[in-house]
């Protein structure tokens, strides 16, 4: 059988995803603090390394939760031995895709990020995952989605309006040239 192979997902280096030149340019305080309180359950979905995945861990404290999600089970070790460093026990590490989050229940996120996610994502998984979002967000949650531009990005300009359409947009931008990047915080908006 002959035919193109569909497009397989993106995984950077850990060096990449969690560095101090990103965490200057773009300080995960900035992307989570706003919109995290103390005693949350928050997920950080395609979380790598950990990049905002220990700053959540601190913003909602010993009685809220941040499930870490990665497709790559490295990166999650990772995130594991830097938690078990610094104390934090509210971290709940799985290996899974952002199309198949079935261990989080419906309704139960108060935050969600996808930082960088949905870019590295081949595309036939996209809606797949923009529907999981929904589904585990819960009513009043609210989620932080940013998409990489360019030619290494899975997501045009096109698709990235297609995606927001699942969703109700709350605020959205871009990122200076530098940072090559859009944004937006959603919510689940009505069914």
């Amino acid at each position: 059988m002959t035919g193109r192979a569909e497009p397989a997902d993106r995984h950077l280096p850990s060096f990449f995803n969690d560095n101090p030149i990103r965490r200057l340019l773009l300080p995960p305080r900035r992307v989570t603090r706003p919109f995290v309180a103390e005693g949350q359950v928050v997920a950080d979905i395609g979380c790598g390394p950990g990049f905002c995945t220990l700053e959540l861990a601190e913003i909602v404290g010993p009685r809220g939760r941040v499930y870490a999600v990665d497709v790559d089970d490295r990166p999650l070790r990772a995130v594991e031995l830097k938690a078990a460093r610094l104390g934090y026990r509210n971290i709940e590490a799985h290996a899974a895709s952002a199309a198949d989050l079935r261990f989080i229940p419906d309704g139960s996120v108060d935050f969600v990020l996808a930082h960088g996610l949905l870019c590295s994502m081949a595309p036939q998984h996209h809606q797949a995952a923009v529907s999981e979002m929904r589904r585990i967000l819960a009513p009043g949650g609210r989620a932080y989605l940013s998409v990489a531009r360019g030619p290494w990005s899975y997501v045009g300009a096109a698709e990235w309006e297609r995606i927001l359409t699942s969703f109700e947009v709350l605020r959205r931008g871009e990122g200076f040239p530098w940072l090559a990047h859009r944004w937006a915080l959603v919510s689940r908006g009505r069914a």
